[in-house]
C-alpha cells in the first residue's frame, strides 16, 4: 500500500466541469465510494437491508414500555402510564438479537471499553466494520494510517444517557453517576471510538446538523478526500433517539404521525395525503469514500464517484421550511453545479421526505422547479425510503446515501410505502414510485434537510 500512498497522496488539480448557467469549477481529485455499511430498522447489514427495502418490508413497529425506561427506577404501572401519555406510539427501532439481520449487543458491549459506549456509538462502530470489510481496507503501515480519517455524525445521540444521569442529580445520587457519562454522550465519540479501534490518524471530524448530519459528514467527507487532507475517509451518521424525552419532546412539536397508532406500520407515509407526521427512527450507515487512482491502485471494488455536494439555509424558521422550498431548490441546484451535470441528466432522487405535511410538499414543489419537464418525464424516479425505515434522523442522510448508492450500482429505484392517495401537487407524470424499478441509473440525487434551516444534497454517478 506504501507504493498508492507514494503516488496517489500528493495534492494535484483533477478536471474542470461545466455547469448550467455558472462557471466551472475545479475539482481537485476524484472521489469514489469502496464500502458501505449499515444498522437498520430493517436489518443490521447492507445486503439483508437492501432486500427487505425492495421486498416493501417495514422497519417500523408499536412504541413499547420499555423503550420508556430510565435508569430502570420506574415501576412496571408508572411506565404503562408514561405509554398511555405519549401522543405517537409508533417508532422504527433497531432489531436487538443474534439471528440473521439483527443487531447483537453482545458483539458491542463487552471489554474494557464497553463502559463508554452509548447504543449510538456502538452502532456507528457496526457499520463502520461492515464499510471496511466490503472496502477490504485494513492498513497497518503508518502513512496509510495517517492519510485514513473519520467523518461520522449525528444528530441528538441518546438522551436517554442524559436522563438517567438527570435522575440521578435530582435524587442527589451523584456518586452513581458513571465517570464515562460525559464520553457517552458527546456525538464526536461515534468518530472518536471508529479512529481508536483502527488507528485512523487523518481528518477526525462530526457534524450535527440535525436531520442531515449523515449526509453533511459525507459531503464533508468528500471534501476533505478532493483535498488531499486524506486518501481514504470512513463517513456517515449514527442516532439511538428512542426513549421517552426524544418522543416526548417531538411529540410537544407535533412533528410525529399520530394518526396511526393501531397501524404502526402504515405510520410513515411519504407524499401520501394523509400523512400527519414522522415515525421517530434510529441506525447508523457509513459509507468509505476514497480517493479515484488510489482505489484503483490497489484493485478495491468501485460501487460510484461521488461527484457534487451542494449546501444551504432557509433563513426562515426553526423546525419548517419556507412555503416556496427556496433552500431545497439551492442544495440541490449547488450539486449539480459542483458535479457539472444538468438537472435532466438525473435517473433517480431519494428525497429527504419524512412524512411531515409541510417538508414533503415543500421538497416536491423543489424538486419540480428546478427539474421542469425532466420532473414530469418518465426518465426521473422519485422515492422517499422513510416509508419503511422511518425518520432515523442524524443517520438518515447516511442511510439514504447508502441506497442511493445501491439504487445505482443495481439500476434499481427503491419504493415509497403508504402511498395510498398521493399528496395533490402530484399528478399522472409526476408521481413517487410505490414499487421498486429497475431502470438504467446513471446520475442519482440524495437530499437531507434538517431543523434549524439546514440542507444538503448529494450526487453519486457511476464510474467512467
Amino acid at each position: 500500500m506504501m507504493k498508492c500512498f507514494q503516488k496517489f497522496a500528493v495534492f494535484r488539480p483533477a478536471r474542470a466541469f461545466s455547469t448550467f448557467g455558472e462557471p466551472p469549477r475545479v475539482i481537485q481529485r476524484r472521489v469514489v465510494v469502496t464500502g458501505m455499511g449499515v444498522v437498520t430498522p430493517l436489518a443490521t447489514g447492507v445486503d439483508l437491508t437492501w432486500q427487505r427495502l425492495l421486498a416493501k418490508h417495514s422497519g417500523l413497529r408499536a412504541l413499547r414500555v420499555e423503550d420508556l425506561k430510565v435508569g430502570g427506577e420506574q415501576s412496571n404501572d408508572e411506565l404503562l402510564e408514561m405509554l398511555a401519555q405519549m401522543p405517537s406510539k409508533v417508532v422504527a427501532g433497531v432489531c436487538y438479537g443474534s439471528d440473521e439481520g439483527e443487531f447483537n449487543p453482545e458483539l458491542w458491549f463487552q471489554g474494557k471499553d464497553a463502559r463508554s459506549l452509548s447504543p449510538f456509538i456502538a452502532y456507528a462502530l457496526c457499520a463502520a466494520e461492515e464499510a471496511l470489510s466490503d472496502a477490504k481496507w485494513h492498513p497497518q503501515g503508518s502513512q496509510d494510517l495517517e492519510k485514513t480519517g473519520v467523518s461520522v455524525g449525528g444528530g441528538i445521540g441518546c438522551i436517554s444517557e442524559i436522563t438517567e444521569a438527570s435522575g440521578l442529580l435530582l435524587q442527589k445520587r451523584l456518586r452513581r453517576l458513571s465517570p464515562f457519562f460525559v464520553p457517552r454522550i458527546l456525538i464526536n465519540m461515534a468518530a472518536g471510538h471508529i479512529s481508536m479501534k483502527y488507528g485512523f490518524r487523518g481528518p477526525n471530524h462530526a457534524v450535527v446538523t440535525a436531520c442531515a448530519s449523515g449526509a453533511h459528514s459525507i459531503g464533508d467527507a468528500y471534501r476533505m478526500v478532493s483535498f488531499g487532507d486524506a486518501d481514504v475517509m470512513v463517513a456517515g451518521g449514527t442516532e439511538c433517539s428512542i426513549d421517552a424525552l426524544s418522543i416526548a419532546g417531538f411529540s410537544r412539536l407535533k412533528a410525529l404521525s399520530t394518526k396511526f397508532n393501531d397501524e404502526p406500520e402504515r405510520a410513515s407515509r411519504p407524499f401520501d395525503a394523509n400523512r400527519d407526521g414522522f415515525v421517530i427512527g434510529e441506525g447508523a450507515g457509513v459509507m468509505v469514500l476514497e480517493e479515484l487512482e488510489h482505489a484503483r491502485c490497489r484493485g478495491a471494488k468501485i460501487y460510484g464517484e461521488i461527484r457534487g455536494y451542494g449546501m444551504s439555509g432557509d433563513a426562515h424558521h426553526i423546525t419548517q421550511p419556507s412555503e416556496d422550498g427556496r433552500g431545497a431548490f439551492l442544495a440541490m441546484q449547488r450539486a449539480l453545479v459542483q458535479a457539472g451535470l444538468k438537472p435532466e441528466q438525473v435517473d433517480y432522487i431519494n428525497a429527504h421526505a419524512t412524512s411531515t405535511p409541510l417538508g414533503d410538499a415543500v421538497e416536491a414543489k423543489a424538486i419540480k422547479e428546478l427539474f421542469g419537464q425532466h420532473a414530469t418525464s418518465d426518465h426521473l424516479a422519485l422515492s422517499s425510503t422513510k416509508g419503511a425505515t422511518g425518520h432515523l434522523l442524524g443517520a438518515a442522510g447516511a442511510v439514504e446515501a447508502v441506497f442511493s448508492v445501491l439504487a445505482l450500482h443495481h439500476g434499481i429505484a427503491p419504493p415509497t410505502l403508504n402511498i395510498d392517495k398521493p399528496d395533490a401537487l402530484f399528478h399522472e407524470h409526476f408521481l413517487p414510485l410505490v414499487s421498486p424499478t429497475r431502470k438504467p441509473i446513471h446520475v442519482v440525487l440524495s437530499n437531507s434537510f434538517g431543523f434549524g434551516g439546514t440542507n444538503s444534497s448529494l450526487v453519486f454517478t457511476g464510474i467512467s
